[in-house]
């Protein structure tokens, strides 16, 4: 959540930054509103309570005088009332306060390019060049039909349209894929790994900003505190929640986990197959770090999921989302997304994101600066990277005219020496 102090300081710089995003400013004078009358009643509560332990006095030395007290001890009497209902007030009203403050949305960093929606997003760099085929090539569903990967009917038969079912080939290479991005984030980029729980509680969701604000796009358990977890950002970012880090910075954390979101994707092309469905396994990377190095940290962050794509032999861009397209906790985000043929276009694999301390204060992560003092760090995640996307773009820029499936050189060991996909395996 955003600094209250930065929100009483500098209104007016918090409210362009909203206009920037198209965030719900009536939402935000609410909040201003509510801290007013909140501060307003805590102020009043101390009055009338030092005013009580003033009057309380000088009844006591009235009473050592043997004068008449009982006027005065019912005006006392009757502000003690006026002081209870108060605090219950103020109660009120802080719970108020804390539910809009977690509505308001992060600000976008400086450096964001301003638009309404995807529209305005800045492509920073294209990495790689598109396949030229000599043939027309197919879509991943296509192919991985011949090829016996996926059963998407029966998979929506025992749970429903959107929940992928792989089999075979193509479960090896997912497995393979996931082995493979883990192995390289602790390799090569010196993160710890880490096998968190798939459910979560309320105040981990609160923690990371999915909830209040996307409790219709989640899964929630039945009966339990429970949600299933949108991304492995919410566990492991949380892993910390409620501490004080006394270890230097930067820490970080990569994770696998399936991920369970309810899509809302229009009919279609796009709702077949892979490309968008309710549950889909992913590789995380998490970092938590010094406020005065966070943009640095992004950058590196970036890197490493390119670093993946660039390992895979994939031709991929980085784009540089606007003010309307960032998702609500980040203050700056990167997406990098795969040119897939069959499709003939771009799928999104990766989000890197910066939250700044927005995160941070909404989980109470703190750390010790060099001075002492306390201070929240910044937290960052990123895709490192999703499936099933990513298994989309290679079966699709791998395909052969023959329906078989050439894979990147990195998964053959992976894939137990197999460098290709062919029918009946």
């Amino acid at each position: 959540m955003l600094d209250i102090k930065t929100i009483r300081e500098n209104p007016d710089q918090v409210r362009a930054g909203l206009i920037k995003r198209g965030a719900d400013l009536e939402l935000f004078d609410q909040l201003l509103a509510a801290d007013l009358e909140r501060r307003q009643a805590l102020t009043d509560v101390d009055r009338m309570k030092g005013e009580r332990n003033r009057s309380s006095k000088a009844i006591g030395a009235a009473r050592a005088k043997g004068e008449d007290t009982a006027g005065r001890e019912l005006e006392v009497r009757t502000l003690g009332d006026r002081i209870r209902d108060t605090d219950v007030r103020v109660r009120e009203l802080d719970q108020r306060f804390r539910d809009l403050l977690l509505r308001i949305p992060n600000t976008p960093h400086a450096s964001l390019p301003v638009g309404p929606d995807a529209s305005g997003n800045r492509v920073a760099r294209v990495v790689g060049t598109p396949r030229v085929f000599d043939f027309s090539p197919k879509s991943h569903v296509e192919l991985g039909e011949t090829l016996g990967m996926f059963d998407f009917p029966r998979a929506a038969r025992m749970t429903g349209a959107g929940f992928p079912l792989y089999l075979g080939q193509g479960a090896r290479l997912e497995r393979a894929l996931v082995q493979f991005m883990l192995d390289f984030h602790v390799r090569e980029h010196g993160y710890v790994e880490m096998s968190p729980p798939f459910v979560v509680n309320s105040a981990s969701m609160y923690g990371t900003g999915q909830l209040p604000k996307m409790a219709e796009d989640m899964y929630a358990v039945p009966g339990d505190d429970l949600w299933l977890i949108p991304t492995a950002e919410v566990p492991v970012t949380n892993y910390l929640r409620d501490e004080i880090i006394e270890r230097p910075l930067p820490i970080a954390y990569t994770a696998y986990t399936p991920c369970f979101r309810r899509e809302a994707g229009s009919a279609g092309k796009e709702t077949r197959g892979l490309i968008r469905v309710h549950q889909f396994d992913k590789v995380e990377m998490v970092r938590f770090v010094e406020p005065s190095t966070s943009y640095d940290e992004l950058e590196k962050l970036v890197g490493h999921a390119e670093d993946i794509l660039k390992a895979l032999g994939l031709h991929y861009r980085v784009l540089e989302l606007c003010t309307g397209d960032i998702s609500f906790a980040a203050a700056k985000c990167y997406d990098l997304e795969l040119w897939a043929p069959g499709q003939n276009g771009w799928l999104e694999v990766s989000s890197c994101s910066n939250f700044e301390g927005f995160q941070a204060r909404r989980a109470n992560i703190r750390y010790r600066r060099s001075d002492g003092k306390l201070d929240f760090v910044h937290t960052l995640n990123g895709s490192g990277v999703a499936l099933a996307r990513l298994v989309v773009a290679l079966m699709e820029n791998g395909q052969q005219a023959d329906g078989t499936i050439v894979l990147p050189e990195a998964l053959v060991p992976y894939m137990g020496g197999v460098s290709r996909l062919t029918p009946g395996v």
